[in-house]
């Protein structure tokens, strides 16, 4: 379709309407996902046996324990990798590993995978911001008893913005809203001549419900650290609602001087 598209319309026309496509479309098979888990994956499932043939033991090879987005999905936009298979260039083990030795891999069944290299992917823990250690006025910053300011910032942490994308969707999606809101929040405060800016709890936020900061999610990569991530309240803009339409809103239309986001400091202008 992008293809087509440019074909016939000017390149930024075709891009929003690639855009729109393609994120319309994905929130849409997220949205089923969570109300019909059932449906989705079986039609997922069958794309990929249509993919890789009727023989194809599609049951063990592709058929995880969870549901479709209850943990992150791996897309294959091409089919490269079912061609792959299908022509016999690539394959599939499942199993347990028992052992690694100088070979390679020994699995649980008496099998072997002989190995050049092996690429660990699993048991990785999450880190909040690279583990640098950050302090305010002298005092050490734990990010975990802090409240996350639209996802991206951290209560009562001044002049601190990082950029976490989404679970569901393509990464970028959500790392270019967050520049384009930091970007608002620097113009704002260099047309007030403000130098700091600061998420504060209102009065009216005090007492809110308390939720994780990646809610429903079950990779285990996520629930062993989430406790020391910052906490997600149940109204805006303390919440971190990783959904790429309320995004939107949040990031390019809600005011920059909520009441949330206190400024402070005089700029001195040469």
């Amino acid at each position: 379709m992008a293809g087509l598209l440019r074909k016939v319309l000017p390149e930024k026309v075709a891009y929003a309407l690639t855009r729109w496509k393609n994120t319309t479309m994905q929130q849409f098979v997220y949205k089923r996902s969570r109300t019909e888990p059932e449906k989705i994956k079986k039609l997922l499932l069958k794309g990929v046996q249509d993919a890789l043939g009727e023989n194809y033991d599609v049951a063990t090879h592709f058929t995880p324990s969870y549901n479709p987005w209850d943990q992150r999905l791996c897309l294959v936009p091409n089919g490269d990798l079912f061609t792959a298979i299908k022509n016999g260039r690539a394959s599939v083990v499942t199993d347990r590993i028992d052992h690694i030795d100088a070979r390679g891999i020994a699995l649980e069944s008496g099998e072997r995978i002989d190995t050049d290299i092996i690429v660990t992917a699993t048991g990785l823990n999450l880190v909040t911001l690279g583990q640098v250690a950050f302090t305010v006025d002298g005092t050490p910053v734990d990010f975990s008893t802090t409240w996350t300011y639209k996802g991206i910032a951290y209560s009562g942490v001044p002049n601190l913005a990082s950029s976490f994308g989404y679970i569901n969707a393509s990464w970028t999606l959500r790392a270019d809203l967050t520049c384009e809101y930091v970007c608002r929040l620097l113009n704002h405060m260099d047309a007030t001549g403000t130098t700091q800016c600061t998420p504060r709890l209102r009065p009216e936020d005090e007492g809110m419900a308390e939720k994780s900061w990646i809610d429903n999610f079950s990779a285990g990569y996520m629930e062993r650290v989430m406790d020391q991530f910052p906490k997600q309240g149940d109204h805006e803009p303390w919440i971190n609602p990783q959904n790429y339409k309320r995004d939107k809103k949040l990031f390019r239309e809600s005011p920059i001087d909520d009441g949330a986001m206190q400024f402070s400091g005089v700029l001195e202008r040469l």
